[in-house]
């Protein structure tokens, strides 16, 4: 398994839950189809940000999270551990098809992430550029349904369904539902989540409601993904 992984301030002890859950998801894959071919290392899966200077500004303040999430903004390194991590795709990972591999960020991640403390559920908020159009996310999306992840001896399988675009202002929007489990299914691995993506200019939102239960928590989502969306419109 991954290890959890940790922010410097004892003051960020709270969230260290809130970011190991993260972690503990990061056998994910960003996409899936069946589809025959050989696994191959990802080459760019995800890597170290080039920088997320003006995407930090962008950010819902923890203030804005739903008030039953306990939300912290991420230092840089943790950001992109969580990026990575709801992506799926570890530095190394085999990935099969290996055309399921996302495209990495030409800037980014920034990254807040609440957790419910009854539910021990996250809603988190990340912020990248991309140099491509929401459209070509959608694409691979759908060519992807099924993929294989294997990182570290383990292998974790990916279903992801595309839903109906929820209506927010933004340039183009998509949203998902993500379930990863291990190959063999072994009990109590299994993570399920929920994402809204939107894009405004090269700006891509994705707010996502992860838990390893069968809660879920749609209106906190929603209201979330509208706050994000809103934020980056105002600029």
């Amino acid at each position: 398994m991954i290890a959890p992984f940790h922010t410097p301030a004892r003051s960020s002890l709270r969230t260290a839950h809130t970011v190991g859950i993260v972690a503990l998801g990061g056998l994910l894959a960003a996409c899936g189809s069946t589809v025959s071919g050989h696994p191959i290392a990802a080459r760019n899966p995800i890597p170290s940000a080039t920088s997320a200077t003006g995407l930090a500004e962008l950010l819902p303040d923890p203030s804005q999270f739903p008030s039953r999430y306990a939300a912290i903004v991420l230092p840089a390194a943790a950001a992109n551990q969580a990026a990575n991590d709801l992506e799926g795709y570890l530095p190394g990972a085999q990935v099969d098809p290996n055309t399921c591999a996302p495209v990495a960020p030409t800037a980014g991640p920034a990254v807040a992430v609440g957790t419910d403390d009854t539910t021990r559920a996250t809603l988190t908020v990340a912020l990248t550029r991309s140099g491509q159009p929401l459209s070509a996310l959608r694409d691979q999306l759908q060519r992807c349904e099924t993929v294989r992840v294997g990182h570290s001896g383990v292998t974790s399988v990916v279903t992801t369904q595309l839903d109906p675009a929820p209506p927010v202002n933004a340039d183009d929007s998509l949203a998902l539902r993500r379930t990863v489990g291990t190959d063999k299914g072994a009990i109590g691995l299994t993570r399920t989540m929920q994402t809204l993506v939107g894009q405004i200019g090269d700006v891509r939102i994705a707010v996502t409601y992860m838990t390893s239960g069968s809660t879920s928590d749609s209106e906190a989502l929603d209201a979330l993904f509208t706050t994000a969306v809103r934020k980056v419109r105002k600029g």
